[in-house]
């Protein structure tokens, strides 16, 4: 069954749509609510920048342990079961990090952002194929909102913990607050989406196995080039995500609470960014919306690492999350018109969970030496790559060569 895309929606499709929305918007608010405190969080549990990559190392190791596992869940089970695992693992991770951090123990906070990693990445190919087949049924756009509601989700968690770190709120308890109010809404979510998306019969799923292997889909140019795409602007949101509040604080002196701020603007843009996407890519395409996207915020982060003026290298965060805004979705969008849909989304995604997998320990012990200005620099360089990479978004129907050219 199909709808028109002018008409109106059942009701069962639009509670579907707003679950999927719902699962990103618990998750963003969430990981806001950890990134806005790690400044509070380093000083508690008493660790240097090196080792605070290590801790970060965590999240990164769960996320991508959970997205190498979420394709053959959601053939295996389908989406609702995957996504229900993925709310259960990451909430459990809300209320191990407050108990870290409540105790002051660096590995039990390393635990809980392993346990919040491996949910959200368990999740995150079933999140995406969910709306793809929304996109499917409905006729209208889709991925962009849904990961705008991420990014929606880690404003309110920024305003929050902005609300609460001026009150000097125990960040254990702040964590552990957002834990319980996730586990209510996270029930409701899955009451409501449908059962049986993406689940594939035995005989399928062996023969997909088969056809679909990981190491078969990166046989395609097309998919490496999307892989490296969505490593670069992966790691320009990751790197934010890491580092932003500590680099603020550390590097350009400003007080923790500036720091909080400062983050919430770059999850501000982001928000814009991802709703205001499917304008873009109406009209101007998929390929030179990455090429804009990479260059916009390749110049954000470089007035962050250069400039000498705090105030102006806070502004330029909006810049920064700007152009990583689009980074993940239209390139996880670009593979699903693969030939393998799943497959290709199970490892362009993965390419994306390596930079978050990567980039803590490596930006953590480059930042030991050179400070967190001079690690972005790795940052900036790959990120400005993607310019020369973005022509492999385009839609393959668009190459009537049958080539798929990277640039």
């Amino acid at each position: 069954m199909s709808f028109s895309p002018t008409a109106a929606l059942p009701g069962s499709i639009k509670r579907w749509r707003l679950a999927i929305f719902l699962f990103s918007g618990v998750v963003g608010v969430s990981m806001a609510s950890w990134i806005v405190r790690i400044p509070a969080v380093r000083d508690t549990i008493n660790v240097s920048i090196a080792e605070m990559g290590l801790v970060l190392f965590g999240l990164s190791v769960g996320s991508m342990a959970g997205i190498l596992g979420s394709a053959a869940l959601v053939r295996a089970r389908g989406g609702r079961q995957t996504i229900a695992l993925g709310g259960v693992l990451a909430m459990a991770g809300m209320f191990t990090l407050a108990l870290g951090v409540g105790s002051a123990q660096a590995v039990v906070v390393a635990l809980g952002l392993a346990l919040i990693g491996g949910g959200t990445g368990v999740a995150e190919i079933a999140l995406n194929i969910e709306g793809a087949e929304l996109e499917r049924l409905t006729g209208r756009s889709v991925l962009p909102a849904l990961h705008g509601s991420y990014s929606g989700g880690t404003v309110v968690g920024s305003l929050l913990g902005i609300l609460l770190t001026w009150l000097q709120f125990p960040v254990a308890w702040h964590l552990a607050v957002v834990g319980i109010a996730g586990v209510g809404v996270m029930a409701w979510i899955v009451s409501v989406i449908p059962s049986g998306t993406g689940r594939e019969s035995g005989a399928a799923r062996e023969a997909g196995a088969a056809r679909e292997s990981r190491l078969a889909i990166w046989r395609d140019r097309r998919v490496i080039a999307l892989g490296l795409i969505v490593l670069a602007l992966a790691l320009a949101e990751g790197s934010a995500n890491d580092w932003l509040p500590l680099l603020m604080v550390d590097e350009h002196h400003v007080s923790e609470l500036a720091g909080t701020v400062v983050y919430t603007l770059f999850a501000v843009a982001m928000t814009i960014g991802r709703f205001s996407g499917a304008a873009l890519l109406n009209r101007f395409g998929a390929a030179t919306v990455l090429r804009g996207s990479a260059l916009v915020s390749a110049a954000g982060i470089a007035l962050v690492i250069f400039s000498p003026n705090a105030l102006i290298a806070g502004a330029a965060v909006l810049l920064w999350g700007l152009g990583a805004a689009l980074g993940f979705p239209v390139t996880i969008s670009a593979a699903g018109q693969s030939r393998n849909a799943v497959a290709a989304v199970a490892a362009v995604a993965t390419a994306g969970y390596l930079a978050f997998l990567a980039g803590p320990p490596i930006l953590g012990f480059i930042g030991e030496h050179v400070g967190l200005r001079g690690a972005m620099v790795v940052v900036l360089v790959l990120v400005a790559a993607v310019a020369l990479l973005a022509g492999a978004a385009r839609s393959p129907r668009e190459d009537p060569a049958g080539e798929h050219p990277a640039g």
